[in-house]
């Protein structure tokens, strides 16, 4: 739990923090909202930590670092990645 803390502690100063969370976590999700929010990552100061955070923990929803959920597995599992067969 301390871990968790610590890793995301940098949330606390991301553009995102005054937006609403809609805008991040549509429930039907359209070409101009994910512009609108990618918008608001462009400027960010934790954008990096924020985008490795999301790709590591495998966020299932929403845009984080700037990046859809579909990006993200994009760069998790880059195309001609195969799991091992077992």
């Amino acid at each position: 739990m301390r871990r968790t803390v610590r890793e995301i502690g940098w949330a606390v100063r991301g553009a995102c923090r005054g937006s609403d969370p809609e805008l991040f976590f549509p429930v039907a999700s359209s070409p101009e909202q994910e512009e609108r929010a990618k918008a608001v990552c462009a400027g960010c100061p934790v954008l990096a930590d924020c985008r490795a955070y999301a790709v590591r923990a495998g966020e299932p929803e929403g845009i984080w670092g700037g990046l859809t959920v579909r990006e993200r597995r994009g760069l998790r599992f880059p195309p001609g990645w195969r799991r091992a067969a077992g």
